[in-house]
């Protein structure tokens, strides 16, 4: 820099102001305030660093610097000049840079042999905080001593401090009004949920309709269906076109928590009620007070669990974990699962009198195997949503839905969704084809399942414990396309052992063939002293 009166500077920090204050784009803001040093001070180089979230200083800014040179500029704290100005926090000035042995040149951009070139160096600060180091290369001048200088730029470094500042608290605040707009998104969404549920099919039609019909009641839900059928959009669709539509919606996964922590979720604890419950808490009742809780998963919540969750559905009231004072709730509960509750039921795994608690109205959810129509909707629908996500113009072509068309789908919508954006992901044209299947190549986990027999639960379920069975008649024995359709019919034991080897002594496949339940299979072959054990 040279020598420089003060109406000079005075006038340059007017212009770095304007500079400072034209734009919310902090490069080219930052950019500017180097260009303006440079053109009014004559400067050689000048370097603006700011420290990244990693730590390290990198340079963002520069006048006298190619951007390859600018890209090498990067330091560790306490590493070089620069990187000692940002640990101390003080300024430096070095009068000659060819004679200091801590200077790196990192950028390269210096002859370090230039006997006549300065360096001052003045940290950035926010408040007492430093975060990062505003640098200026200039020519040496008997006549002008350092202290001019380093007082002018540290004005100027700290208007760039205050712009920084400004800059990170429009990025936080724009940040948090980013996430409230996707939160209140999702609320809109979820307030037309019902319509956000894929289904043309007539299955998925009536299940509709019966949401349509139980929402607007106060009666108490349970969603039937196997894991990735959408229990929890059908629950929300509940609530959303219930009166309570304008309360909360608050859900839990109750197989997600053990029976001591499902306890102080639902029912809230008091403060020191337990190690780590530093201060009061509420359960989940009382957060959906007013409003809606969907218990998901319902079915593996502990005997000795259920019976105090009947208490809260009977008396509408509970105590919080270590508390004695009685909350009373206008709650409307959802639940759901994909466990055969009657089965449960009546091998005493789960209570009766809870069952017809939760069970007053039930809605069963088919899986996507029984209502294929659904599958190219949806499918459409994830990989719109992935081409929008991504960038990306995929299609899918017949042969490859033709394909998807014929698998089992044992996680349903939530397996399909999986699997778009599996294929989406890896495909390296603009077409999906059917060899981008992981099915195609023996690597779908959906097709090990199918292959290996894997059962589903059948709903709707029949509540009744079922007797010791009687083995299907000799017709309808004949009627199971057994090796002996043209011979003397079997016997029991003989249809038994068909059933047995047929299926590779698997008791559930063994069960499907003859037409019993897997727990009626049992007893028929403790009933014969057929051991399956010694095969």
């Amino acid at each position: 820099m040279s020598q420089n009166s003060p109406m000079v500077e005075l006038v340059t920090i007017y212009e770095i102001s304007k500079v400072l204050s034209s734009s919310l784009n902090l490069q080219k803001t930052l950019q500017g305030v180097l260009n303006l040093l440079s053109t009014h001070l004559h400067m050689r180089r000048g370097m603006l660093s700011l420290q990244q979230e990693d730590g390290d200083l990198q340079v963002v800014a520069a006048t006298g610097l190619s951007q390859e040179e600018m890209e090498r500029g990067r330091f560790l704290v306490g590493e070089g000049i620069i990187g000692r100005i940002m640990q101390n926090c003080m300024p430096a000035v070095i009068p000659s840079v060819a004679e200091e042995p801590l200077f790196l040149n990192r950028t390269g951009a210096r002859k370090l042999n230039d006997q006549d070139i300065a360096f001052i160096g003045v940290p950035v600060k926010i408040g007492r905080r430093c975060i990062g180091v505003l640098s200026v290369d200039r020519e040496r001048n008997p006549e002008r001593g350092f202290q001019q200088d380093v007082r002018f730029l540290t004005m100027v470094s700290n208007l760039i401090g205050q712009t920084v500042r400004l800059h990170q608290n429009v990025a936080q605040e724009r940040t948090q009004l980013m996430q409230e707009r996707s939160r209140l998104q999702k609320e809109l969404q979820g307030k037309y949920s019902l319509d956000q549920v894929i289904g043309v099919s007539k299955r998925m039609q009536q299940v509709f309709a019966e949401v349509h019909q139980a929402a607007p009641g106060k009666a108490t839900i349970l969603i039937r269906g196997e894991s990735g059928t959408g229990k929890e959009a059908i629950a929300r669709a509940i609530h959303v076109l219930s009166p309570r539509h304008d309360g909360p919606f608050v859900k839990l996964n109750c197989a997600a928590l053990p029976e001591t922590l499902l306890e102080s979720e639902l029912f809230g604890h008091e403060k020191g009620s337990f190690t780590g419950a530093t201060q009061e808490r509420k359960g989940r009742f009382e957060q959906a007070h007013g409003g809606t809780l969907f218990l998901d998963e319902i079915g593996d919540i502990s005997p000795g669990f259920q019976a105090k969750l009947l208490r809260v559905l009977q008396e509408k009231e509970f105590e919080r974990v270590g508390g004695n004072r009685t909350i009373k709730v206008n709650v409307r509960m959802v639940t759901a699962t994909n466990r055969n509750l009657e089965e449960m039921v009546a091998k005493g795994e789960f209570r009766a009198d809870l069952y017809f608690r939760i069970n007053v109205v039930s809605i069963f959810l088919p899986p996507l195997r029984e209502r294929r129509d659904d599958i190219p909707p949806l499918l459409e629908h994830f990989l719109d949503r992935f081409n929008q996500e991504n960038k990306r113009k995929l299609s899918i072509s017949e042969e490859a839905m033709d394909a998807i068309l014929h698998c089992n789908w044992p996680g349903n919508v939530r397996e399909l969704e999986n699997c778009v954006e599996r294929f989406a992901t890896m495909s390296k044209g603009s077409v999906i084809r059917r060899s981008d299947l992981l099915c195609q190549r023996g690597l779908c986990f959906s097709s090990a399942l199918k292959n290996y027999g894997t059962s589903h639960p059948s709903f709707p379920i029949h509540a009744e414990i079922e007797p010791p069975p009687e083995i299907p008649s000799r017709a309808a024995a004949a009627e199971a396309a057994t090796p002996h359709d043209e011979a003397e019919p079997l016997s029991e034991r003989e249809r038994l052992m068909w059933a047995m080897e047929k299926s590779g002594w698997v008791q559930a496949k063994a069960a499907r063939l003859l037409d019993l339940t897997p727990r009626q299979m049992g007893y028929a072959l403790k009933k014969y002293n057929i051991d399956i054990k010694r095969f």
